[in-house]
């Protein structure tokens, strides 16, 4: 029998002791035998189970109910025993012994596991989860305040891909210890995921407190690593949300912490940010946004207007920029400035960027001179796979000459994959379509770019432009980037040219062609045909 069994007779003497029972109590063959008293097993189990003694005999007295059956655990020295009593027919009692000590052994491990991060041994969001709840319930009973600080790494991403995932993984491991250093005995370190992390601060006593940890958090995190050989830097931002100000429930306090964090890397990251009302309101604006923009794609409420661009030579023009616009149902006309970024982080800029390639393709065939068109392409267009297919796509629908098309980048683009973007603007180049850097003169490695790809135009910088009558300096950065240009064989165009004091002065620089104010503002397809139609010269 795989258990222990003993049958007592109504007298409560000892009818049957199997052989496994004796064995299950640790007690010599012959200590129980048949017609042995109750009391003298009882006296066997007591100078066994020591201090346990008065916990086992309290589930002893529930026998006295009317309940034919009782189970319960009884621990003796090491051993833990699940004992199940039955009431027999004629008064007699049945009770079977297990020895559960492996068993509840791998459950507490299973438990264990189930509860903590297998990479770093920090307890995981389950077990986070717990401790928070703990931490709430004290707060309600006795007023002590906590704080949770949600940590997500900058720049690791970049780790995994360029050194490998075992790499990253050793890199975690190296976090978790230093964070699990700058915490006390009753804080509580998670990882919840990827690369978060979270921090329970408990019997937070004032704000400064839990500002301290965040600044260390930051700091240390961001201190260079040695794994395996390899010296790597990373960086922290840090979400803040204190109980109870910003809220006494988990969720409440978890969702604050996540709203503070996005605000840390809204602000240039390796940074932390205190949880403020604010920040609420404001994601619930971005969320109706988001909503409203993934609808207006489908409704067709964006629309495409055009800047005209002006050859200095001839006084003629050449091209037109494709500018997005939003009219928007409620909120009217909605500038890019203020949906574009969001486009961006949640991955929707690629179907608007798709819309606005094929649309200003089938604008530009409808004017009456063949100019040329700009369209701007983000970052994200360029990681996707199929960029190149549907320039294609969008050229052969609407029957534009590939010559006739150009795509504007930023330094943006090229700061990411960098040899899979120039095969990209290879490819584009080889259809015929022109390329152009827009923004040139406000990143950092500009003069690299133009080394690695044979760009046909640069865009100078409306800031530089704007400078020209305060500024010497500006005159200057147009003259060098002119100069450049021409030495290269690119158009250079000179944006934000609203007079014609600045239009003269950057003619006099070498500058070939300039969009701005002055030649005309972004009007709509409509206008613009109106516009070219024209007889009138256009400046």
């Amino acid at each position: 029998m795989r258990y222990g069994f003993l049958l007592l007779n109504e007298n409560g003497r000892v009818v049957l002791a199997s052989g496994h029972v004796l064995h299950q109590f640790r007690i010599d063959v012959g200590s129980i035998a048949e017609g042995d008293s109750l009391r003298q097993i009882l006296r066997l189990v007591r100078n066994r189970a020591g201090a346990r003694w008065n916990d086992i005999r309290v589930q002893l007295r529930r026998l006295a109910n009317p309940n034919p059956s009782h189970t319960f655990t009884v621990l003796l020295g090491e051993q833990l025993l699940e004992v199940h009593v039955y009431s027999v027919d004629g008064g007699r009692w049945a009770v079977a012994f297990e020895d559960i000590t492996a068993r509840r052994a791998a459950e507490t491990r299973a438990d264990e596991m189930a509860r903590h991060d297998s990479l770093t041994s920090l307890p995981n969001r389950l077990f986070l989860r717990e401790r928070l709840e703990e931490a709430l319930s004290r707060l309600k009973r006795s007023g002590e305040a906590c704080a949770v600080l949600l940590i997500d790494l900058d720049r690791f991403k970049p780790v995994n891909d360029t050194l490998g995932h075992p790499m990253g993984d050793a890199l975690l491991k190296k976090v978790a210890d230093r964070l699990r250093s700058t915490v006390r005995p009753t804080d509580t370190v998670a990882r919840i995921g990827g690369d978060e992390f979270v921090i329970l601060q408990t019997n937070v006593r004032v704000a400064s407190d839990t500002q301290a940890l965040a600044r260390r958090l930051v700091d240390l995190v961001g201190r260079t690593y040695m794994v395996d050989g390899h010296l790597l830097t990373i960086g922290a931002s840090v979400g803040v949300a204190l109980a109870p100000s910003d809220g006494t429930e988990a969720d409440t306090l978890s969702k604050n912490a996540d709203l503070a964090l996005y605000r840390a890397k809204l602000d240039g990251r390796a940074t932390y940010r205190f949880f403020e009302p604010e920040m609420d309101a404001r994601m619930q604006a971005r969320r109706r946004l988001e909503l409203d923009m993934r609808q207006g794609l489908a409704r067709r409420e964006f629309q495409l207007h055009y800047q005209p661009q002006l050859q200095l030579e001839g006084n003629r023009l050449v091209g037109c920029e494709a500018l997005i616009r939003w009219n928007h149902p409620e909120r009217g006309m909605i500038s890019p400035l203020d949906f574009i970024p969001l486009a961006e982080e949640i991955g929707l800029i690629v179907p608007i960027g798709e819309w606005v390639m094929r649309q200003a393709c089938r604008d530009a065939m409808t004017w009456p001179t063949p100019l040329t068109v700009a369209v701007n392409v983000s970052p994200a267009q360029f990681k996707s796979e199929r960029l190149v297919e549907m320039v294609m796509s969008a050229l052969a629908a609407s029957g534009l000459p590939a010559t006739r098309l150009e795509v504007e980048i930023t330094e943006g683009v090229l700061l990411q994959e960098n040899a899979k973007t120039l095969q990209t603007l290879h490819r584009l180049r080889e259809l015929g379509v022109r390329v152009s850097m827009d923004d040139f003169g406000t990143g950092y490695s500009s003069l690299s770019y133009l080394r690695s790809f044979p760009f046909d135009k640069i865009k100078i910088d409306r800031s530089f432009v704007s400078d020209l009558s305060a500024n010497r300096d500006g005159v200057a950065i147009i003259r060098a980037i002119a100069g450049l240009g021409k030495s290269l064989g690119m158009t250079t165009v000179a944006e934000g040219v609203e007079t014609h004091d600045q239009m003269e002065r950057i003619r006099t620089e070498g500058c070939t062609d300039v969009q701005g104010y002055l030649i005309s503002r972004p009007v709509s397809a409509t206008e613009l045909l109106a516009f070219l139609s024209s007889e009138h010269p256009p400046c």
